[in-house]
């Protein structure tokens, strides 16, 4: 076996063993094609430039092909899972699936935030460090997401989802707009 062929099989089988932490046993079909896959690498920075103010801040937003999205304070994207329960203090994401999905925290209960329109709050956590939450809804990053604005977790599963400024979250590219020329695209 060659050794590329061996480390996309190795790839293949951690992630699907993480995953699998992920699922909770209640979704048919979860992690065996049962949703959308992964979709989308973006070069992202905080939105307005990399000012000091978002720079510092634990979330921001950055412009994507998804639309405008939240990012953490490092431009990393950040994520919904469709598990967890809005306003219930707790994240259904535990174990294995943290490693996957390690949720976004502040050193704080009031995080500096930059761009976000949706309700900020947070969830403490043992460690001492706080989740942060949108609408409710605890945020995290994807490991396989590299550099600041990959989006490769979007629709992962079916039930991970890129959150808007306003805390929905984002199952769909936002419609092309028509060119000044007159010439209509889809740009895929």
């Amino acid at each position: 076996m060659s050794v590329q062929v061996w480390k996309l099989a190795t790839a293949a089988s951690l992630g699907a063993l993480l995953l699998a932490g992920c699922s909770g046993g209640s979704t048919p079909g979860y992690g065996q094609g049962g949703g959308p896959t992964p979709t989308g690498v973006v070069s992202a920075s905080p939105s307005g430039g990399a000012s000091d103010a978002a720079a510092a801040a634990a979330l921001a937003t950055a412009g994507s092909p998804l639309g405008t999205i939240v990012v953490n304070g490092q431009g990393m994207s950040a994520y919904v899972f469709d598990h967890d329960t809005a306003g219930s203090g707790t994240s259904a994401c535990t174990g294995p699936c943290l490693s996957l999905w390690p949720a976004i925290t502040a050193a704080t209960g009031t995080p500096a935030v930059s761009g976000v329109t949706g309700k900020i709050a947070t969830n403490a956590l043992p460690d001492g460090k706080f989740q942060l939450t949108l609408n409710g809804l605890p945020l995290y990053t994807y490991t396989p997401d590299t550099k600041p604005g990959d989006t490769t977790g979007e629709g992962f599963g079916g039930i991970w989802w890129v959150v808007g400024a306003d805390g929905h979250k984002i199952t769909s590219a936002p419609s092309p707009t028509p060119s000044s020329s007159g010439s209509s695209g889809s740009g895929y």
